[in-house]
């Protein structure tokens, strides 16, 4: 719990972990092990993070903390690049560590990846228009518009339009993917 806080908070921030860890004087990699759970922070961890934040160490422990409201416009949202291919996602959710929702449109021809990778999440590809053909462990699935298709992306998976038309969808991923 207190390490999908401690990411939430730092997303928010805009911090990467490297940053992070600098500011607070610890290795990235225990920063990445305590938001994933694998480890717990020392008491002069979490006091150093708290003043990070500007935030009480009890606050770090609390999950009533509502997440404040944000409208997504068209225009205003940062468009990401495909770590692994060439599309460009649009950023419909804000980054909050907890929930990622990207709007993408693939031209004929074009593939999300060269190659299926994977990554620790649930996602689910929605398509608004166009069909897009899901190749989800060597297995493909054309999803019409109107349809999705949910998955543990955790399974090597990329996305392809094999037809003469622009296919439009959206990706949502929980935890986001890294």
């Amino acid at each position: 719990m207190i390490g999908s806080q401690l990411r939430a908070l730092r997303m928010t921030k805009g911090l990467s972990l490297r940053a992070l860890a600098t500011a607070v004087g610890v290795s990235p990699t225990l920063l990445s092990q305590v938001e994933r759970g694998v480890t717990e922070p020392s008491l002069s961890t979490l006091r150093r993070l708290a003043d990070v934040y500007a935030v009480s160490v009890a606050d770090l422990f609390s999950p009533d903390k509502k997440m404040p409201t944000e409208v997504s416009r068209p225009g205003e949202r940062p468009v990401l690049l495909s770590p692994r291919g060439t599309v460009r996602y649009e950023r419909i959710t804000p980054s909050n560590g907890a929930l990622e929702v990207l709007r993408a449109v693939l031209e004929p021809g074009d593939v999300t990846s060269p190659e299926p990778w994977s990554h620790s999440s649930v996602e689910c590809a929605y398509v608004i228009t166009g069909s897009l053909t899901a190749d989800i462990e060597g297995v493909t699935q054309t999803v019409h518009a109107g349809e999705a298709v949910t998955f543990d992306s955790g399974i090597p998976h990329r996305y392809l339009n094999e037809t003469d038309d622009s296919v439009e969808f959206v990706i949502s991923t929980s935890p986001p993917a890294q």
